[in-house]
């Protein structure tokens, strides 16, 4: 027998008006509200970022020249391999999730086709096991992804104080949701739903559906990295050191 889930919103509903609605949205405490409005499934206290989707979801525009953009990266063949670009407004310290890219059993160069239209110049974080050899061609994965055209960071992705835990950068990414320093773009559909369902059981973070998550982790995680756009970063390089004062 098969089944089949039809996920619906309240502003489906249109034997209410407008009014109803809201009446009936309001009526519900603030945490259950994704989920009894809009069918947004709720972990309860197993959420890894117990977050309201409107917190965090932007409306999409031109990312200023001056913004400081990189490349998250996440390996995968049966699990996706995914990819995000993010820029970060350093001087107001507030990141953005700009665009998403997951698939899975595809090669490295559909791979780089789908990230290079994002800007061949923006550097990319990778997680430790970029640096495994691929057990058909021998070379390094974070290798391969370089040798066709992508601007591979020299090192796998660190903390600046150093070590990859996880759990720290899952704690600074909730912190900037928090406080209003995280911005994911509308359209990101799949980053969306992994934001959804990521979750924690016994207290351990479930690795399922976390490759476009994890690709944003290793990009925050390598921030220090990020560049601006090459116009941008070669007339700063060339103003004068008496300038830098000012």
């Amino acid at each position: 027998m098969s089944k089949h889930i039809t996920q619906m919103e309240i502003g489906d509903a249109e034997h209410y008006t407008p009014d109803q609605r809201q009446a009936i949205i309001d009526s519900y405490p603030e945490h259950e509200r994704e989920a009894r409005t809009r069918g947004i499934p709720s972990l309860g206290s197993g959420r890894v970022f117990p977050i309201m989707e409107e917190a965090i979801l932007c409306d999409p525009f031109t990312i200023p020249k001056d913004w400081f953009q990189i490349v998250g990266m996440d390996f995968g063949w049966d699990h996706p391999f995914a990819a995000t670009r993010n820029a970060w407004d350093k001087d107001n310290d507030v990141w953005h999730v700009v665009s998403s890219y997951r698939e899975a059993k595809v090669t490295p160069p559909i791979h780089v086709a789908a990230i290079k239209p994002w800007g061949d110049w923006i550097p990319c974080a990778w997680p430790h096991d970029g640096l495994q050899h691929d057990k058909g061609s021998g070379a390094e994965l974070a290798a391969q992804y370089k040798t066709h055209g992508l601007k591979m960071l020299d090192e796998h992705a660190t903390h600046a104080a150093g070590g990859n835990g996880v759990e720290a950068g899952i704690t600074e990414m909730l912190e900037r949701m928090q406080t209003g320093r995280f911005k994911v773009f509308r359209g990101n559909d799949q980053w969306m739903e992994e934001f959804r369902y990521y979750r924690r059981e016994d207290g351990l973070i479930v690795k399922e559906r976390d490759d476009d998550l994890c690709s944003t982790r290793y990009a925050i995680m390598m921030r220090r990295f990020a560049k601006q756009l090459p116009s941008v970063e070669k007339a700063r390089t060339k103003r004068p050191h008496s300038l830098w004062a000012q």
